[in-house]
């Protein structure tokens, strides 16, 4: 996995910048189905404009060996990278039923939800593998998801932050961790969409 460019302007990229894998909300509008193959594309904006696209095929009919395969081209002209990136997925039983899955990071080999493509990337990844923060995340404090969400981070001994991973504290019984584990996706659920309502503001200063 390479860099961003040397020569991009502004420091480390955001999350807020880059294109975004979110698998369950392709779970949700049926863009991938679990027990399916399902194809397609994926397009993302910024201002109203086209900032990217892709195809993908989400293979989800062969238990055990669930994945992504992404298509796409990165630059342009004599530059053009035709891509092909395999995604491995699985998925977790939480104790309220059903499924929840997640993608395995190419580069990080951990679970996550969302992948990510910052400018000037070359293969989309999860954010701790980009290390890509959030451009309003200082001005989320005030915000009552985020303040709960870094509180339950706190609790738990977790880095602080919107997509930062918590593991099970030692000590700490099985049904009490997937209670609190539950409640922490909820909880940075609503932390991004009040960070992504705050980003679409001040994109409109």
């Amino acid at each position: 996995m390479g860099g961003w460019g040397s020569g991009r302007q502004g420091g480390r990229p955001t999350a807020d910048s880059s294109l975004r894998i979110d698998l369950a909300w392709m779970l949700r509008t049926g863009r991938a189905s679990d027990g399916r193959v399902v194809r397609g594309s994926l397009s993302w904006s910024r201002g109203g404009e086209p900032s990217g696209s892709i195809s993908y095929e989400a293979i989800m009919d062969e238990p055990g060996a669930e994945r992504l395969k992404l298509s796409y081209t990165r630059g342009k002209g004599d530059d053009a990278e035709q891509v092909q990136q395999r995604v491995g997925l699985c998925h977790t039983n939480p104790n309220y039923g059903g499924k929840r899955w997640w993608m395995i990071c190419p580069f990080r080999h951990i679970r996550v939800g969302k992948l990510y493509l910052p400018p000037g990337g070359d293969r989309f990844a999860s954010r701790q593998a980009w290390r890509l923060g959030y451009q309003v995340q200082r001005l989320a404090k005030h915000d009552q998801a985020s303040e709960r969400l870094f509180k339950l981070q706190r609790k738990l001994g977790a880095d602080q932050g919107v997509g930062a991973l918590a593991f099970r504290p030692k000590g700490m019984w099985q049904r009490t961790w997937e209670r609190h584990l539950d409640h922490y996706w909820k909880l940075e659920d609503a932390a991004e969409e009040e960070l992504a309502i705050m980003a679409a503001k001040l994109f409109r200063l």
